[in-house]
């Protein structure tokens, strides 16, 4: 089974470092692509430093940041033209943990989508107030209903994906540039009876660097969640 985890990355270099010893460390006999969309802070050149360092680790360079969506494409397409058969999704400032690298990992097969999950029984979140988590469970539970599915953590960024089901996508019709491109990712995974699995994980607040989300990126989600429900 040949795996690759990707990681994209946007002004990373306080964590980045950490997190890819980390996953080497856990998980030696995956591959690893980081994804940098031009980071201003240097962290691309410090990927560059990583990838002299570990044989496993790759680094696709990008022009300039276009969003999560087109980033996660890139490398979905760069890890189908090199032959994997499982790509992992995985966040670069340590707000997924290596050690739950494993468990993500074990439940792949094919025809599954494996996410790992902060809301099902046994999942985490560490370090979050209170209002960031009323606003996941709340986006959570509006994705499902308008969705029509039975996932908890449709908006985890935590996944596996078998390549036998991207293969059959037309990936650069894929819309969501931010979170919502998980919810995206997802519907397009049930509307193809691709089976989805929830394992427990313990998502960790980042303790460097700039959160991503926006207004925009959660107006984006939800929009596009009310599109779908009304095309249904």
């Amino acid at each position: 089974m040949k795996v690759c985890v990707l990681m994209p990355t946007y002004n990373e270099m306080g964590p980045l470092t950490q997190t890819v010893e980390a996953v080497v460390q856990v998980a030696p006999d995956l591959d690893l692509l980081i994804i940098d969309d031009n980071s201003p802070d240097g962290t691309g050149d410090l990927a560059d430093l990583l990838a002299n360092k570990h044989p496993q680790l790759r680094v696709l360079h990008r022009q300039a940041k276009q969003g999560l969506g087109r980033a996660y494409i890139a490398g979905f397409e760069w890890a189908i033209e090199n032959g994997y058969d499982f790509i992992v999704q995985m966040d670069a400032d340590g707000s997924h943990r290596p050690d739950d690298l494993p468990l993500v990992v074990e439940a792949a097969a094919e025809n599954r989508l494996v996410i790992g999950s902060r809301w099902v029984p046994g999942g985490a979140v560490l370090n979050w107030p209170w209002y960031r988590q009323w606003i996941s469970r709340a986006g959570n539970l509006y994705a499902r209903l308008t969705l029509r599915s039975h996932v908890k953590d449709i908006t985890a960024g935590f996944r596996c994906y078998p390549v036998s089901f991207l293969t059959g996508l037309e990936l650069e019709l894929v819309r969501a540039q931010g979170y919502g491109f998980q919810i995206e990712m997802t519907k397009l995974a049930q509307d193809s009876g691709v089976a989805v699995e929830e394992v427990p994980i313990t998502f960790v607040e980042r303790e460097s660097g700039v959160s991503k989300m926006t207004y925009k990126i959660i107006f984006e989600a939800f929009w596009l969640c009310t599109k779908w429900a009304f095309r249904r």
